[in-house]
């Protein structure tokens, strides 16, 4: 059943942030303010690096930039409420948490829809994603200013190549694998044949090593960040979901921002986004051989046996009855 909320309205009151003035008041002849960003990411995500070296710097004229690592400042998937209700600036959100408020958010995190990141950045421009942030803003107070590339997601699992080889989505039966708790997120793990674990990022780490769960899905980049390598023996490059976040801001805030401000704040966003992204596909092209190196197996599985039983899953179910309509095809024809 996938967990709807309605409608969301954002405090009358800007956030708790020392902002004395009203929300019509420009910043222009204030304090500096604050923007804390809540991420469930480490410092040396590429994420956290591309906001922390790139964006920064560039509102640092009228901003205090000020980032929360590892779940530090709110749990993962409350970063969202937490704007709306002008508890917090700023976070690094996922079309599978945006999902849980407005469910037609999931074609975005359907597997094998994404082909690559300059697709990612293709879609969020197009128009067909107006009434998409429209409704963000709208219901909910926050708005999404650019699209991040987080990687290709792989399975990787703590058993060794001898004991689970992964070809097809039948292999994975009674894999426990874990998977953020959304529904979205829930669903796909499903889809591409495993038993899906609901869990905190944070948690994933340790999971592995008791072998609480079997294996975990995450781009290279984060496999290496997170030193998910160290208690796994395998990844099968299933490359199942483009993944990607969103910047996403108060509105809020946003709206107490002179022109000017407004302006730098949506290049700034840009431009960590595009240095992220840029890194983010050096480190996926170089970090196979690193990970090798650690002892563990790295093969391509039968990627269409895969594709093919994933997108099944989705037609006919409840996701897919969410999809505007038409926004699939729009998606397909932005592709190579």
């Amino acid at each position: 059943m996938i967990t709807t909320i309605t409608r969301r309205t954002a405090i009358a009151s800007l956030m708790a942030l020392g902002v004395a003035a009203s929300a019509a008041a420009p910043l222009a002849a204030q304090d500096k303010i604050t923007l804390r960003l809540a991420t469930a990411g480490s410092e040396t995500d590429q994420r956290s690096v591309a906001m922390a070296e790139v964006f920064a710097p560039m509102v640092a004229g009228f901003a205090d930039y000020q980032p929360g690592y590892n779940g530090t400042l709110f749990a993962q998937g409350t970063e969202l409420e937490a704007i709306s209700r002008g508890n917090l600036e700023m976070s690094i959100a996922s079309a599978q948490e945006l999902a849980q408020f407005f469910p037609e958010f999931s074609i975005f995190a359907t597997g094998y829809v994404h082909q690559d990141a300059a697709h990612q950045v293709r879609v969020f421009n197009d128009p067909l994603m107006d009434p998409f942030k429209a409704k963000v803003e709208d219901e909910l107070g926050v708005k999404l200013l650019s699209v991040m590339y987080l990687g290709r997601r792989h399975v990787n699992l703590r058993q060794s190549r001898d004991e689970l080889d992964v070809q097809t989505p039948a292999d994975l039966a009674g894999v426990n694998l874990r998977m953020p708790g959304t529904d979205a997120w829930q669903f796909l793990g499903s889809a591409l044949g495993a038993s899906p674990t609901p869990m905190a990022f944070t948690e994933v780490y340790t999971a592995l090593s008791t072998g609480a769960v079997d294996g975990q899905d995450n781009p290279l980049p984060t496999v290496v960040d997170a030193k998910f390598y160290e208690v796994t023996k395998q990844i099968a490059l299933t490359s199942h979901l483009v993944d990607l976040n969103y910047i996403a801001f108060s509105k809020e805030v946003w709206e107490g921002l002179t022109s000017d401000q407004q302006l730098t704040v949506q290049r700034a966003a840009d431009a960590a986004a595009a240095y992220g992204r840029l890194k983010q596909l050096q480190k996926e092209n170089s970090l196979a051989d690193f990970i090798r190196g650690e002892g563990v197996e790295i093969y391509e599985p039968d990627l269409k046996a895969f594709r093919e039983h994933v997108q099944a899953q989705y037609v006919g179910s409840e996701f897919a009855a969410t999809w505007p309509e038409g926004v699939l095809e729009k998606i397909n024809a932005l592709g190579n």
